[in-house]
């Protein structure tokens, strides 16, 4: 949008008319915090081949400079998130100043339970002790690492099922989730979180341990207050309504926080809203609607950019859930309330279209343009010499065909 001052004023007078506090909304805007994951700026894609990017970051260190640059251009994304043992390194003090020194946070650590030959049947499920206490103790160093990075979350993700009945007990392995998970949780750093991921299938095909929001939930409950889930907008059947799922955990005070990716059929990992952004819209309503009750939620981004260009993909997620956000806060709850309890069904619904169809850019680039940022993020990035600078630096590296780094 080249003349966006233009459009702002029609825009700025119409909210405010409608009832809407701009300074509010502006202020909201500006406050947005999105974490991006280290390993979206280094190779990784799909099971079946990953392309390799040039100029992809190609260790720890490169990663977060990457996610300071995408900060710098949308103020809203302070903190980044680590993969152990994908970004392990020797200093973890060390890292945590470089990280600091660049005006980042480092975010959620994430534990690897999926990727070792031990794993083949499970982690913490797993049939075999032995397997099991070698998951506990990762998680164990991860809550290490959470203490002397300052990380305030442990973001646990399963791969554990089994692909036939009859493989094992299903009952035996949730008494092992629990056991082993309440090992860990004992470990967690004062004042952490420790967020439960689900998935309904994949890698496992006939039963996933942790396969949907209730039996996240219902270890959370057991585990502690300490203890939240996190919902990935990927993992979930089709047709299932993401946005009733955050809204029930929402007012049990159990929703921890996000991993936000799209899909057209499974786990696709697209760019967020990239497929559904009436879906990110309608989540994001949610959350407005929660107030308070939403404000210990992470909002993360999990996403696999196997053709894109990583700068650009991971920009272009943070913009995404930022127009969803600035459209959620535009929505005329005054309307709606009294159209909800007049049973009017399609003037609430309209209140919700109207907002979600609302060119929310020109306000967008006005607070970018309060906050001393480019106006356009991307058509900075696409401009500047820090995308051509880190090309020409790293080059190349080939990856491997597993769809993570090694």
């Amino acid at each position: 949008m080249d003349d966006y001052k233009a459009a702002y004023e029609p825009l700025a007078d119409k909210l405010v008319k409608s009832g809407l506090d701009l300074e509010a909304i502006k202020k909201d805007l500006k406050s947005q915090h999105i974490e991006t994951p280290s390993w979206g700026y280094g190779n990784s894609g799909t099971r079946f081949k990953v392309f390799p990017w040039r100029g992809a970051a190609r260790n720890v260190y490169e990663k977060i400079a990457d996610a300071a640059y995408i900060n710098r251009l949308s103020g809203i994304a302070p903190s980044v998130a680590l993969h152990i043992p994908w970004d392990k390194v020797d200093d973890w003090e060390e890292l945590r100043q470089y990280t600091e020194n660049l005006g980042l946070a480092i975010g959620a650590i994430n534990p690897n339970l999926f990727q070792e030959e031990d794993y083949k049947l499970g982690s913490v499920c797993h049939p075999e002790a032995r397997v099991r206490q070698k998951a506990i103790n990762h998680m164990i160093e991860c809550c290490q690492v959470m203490r002397t990075t300052s990380s305030p979350i442990l973001s646990v993700w399963l791969a554990d099922g089994t692909n036939y009945a009859g493989q094992d007990s299903i009952t035996e392995r949730k008494h092992r989730l629990y056991e082993s998970l309440a090992e860990v949780y004992s470990h967690l750093p004062a004042g952490s979180r420790m967020l439960v991921e689900y998935k309904f299938f994949e890698p496992a095909f006939y039963h996933t341990d942790l396969a949907d929001w209730g039996m996240a939930y219902m270890t959370c409950q057991k585990l502690g207050l300490q203890a939240e889930v996190l919902v990935d907008t990927g993992h979930h059947a089709q047709g299932t309504n993401v946005a009733h799922i955050v809204a029930i955990l929402l007012d049990e005070d159990r929703l921890g926080g996000f991993h936000f990716n799209a899909r057209q059929y499974a786990d696709d990992d697209l760019i967020v809203g990239s497929a559904n952004p009436w879906e990110l819209f309608v989540i994001y309503n949610e959350l407005v609607t929660a107030g308070n009750k939403a404000r210990r939620v992470a909002y993360m981004i999990d996403q696999s950019h196997n053709i894109e260009p990583k700068l650009e993909a991971m920009l272009l997620s943070v913009i995404n859930c930022q127009v969803a956000y600035a459209k959620a806060l535009i929505v005329d709850r005054v309307k709606l309330q009294a159209y909800q309890q007049a049973g009017d069904v399609l003037a609430a619904h309209q209140v919700l279209v109207d907002a979600f169809q609302t060119d929310i850019r020109p306000l967008l680039m006005k607070v970018r343009e309060e906050m001393d940022l480019p106006p356009d993020p991307m058509a900075y990035l696409r401009a500047d010499d820090y995308p051509k600078e880190i090309a020409e630096e790293r080059q190349t590296v080939e990856a491997s065909g597993s769809g993570f780094p090694e």
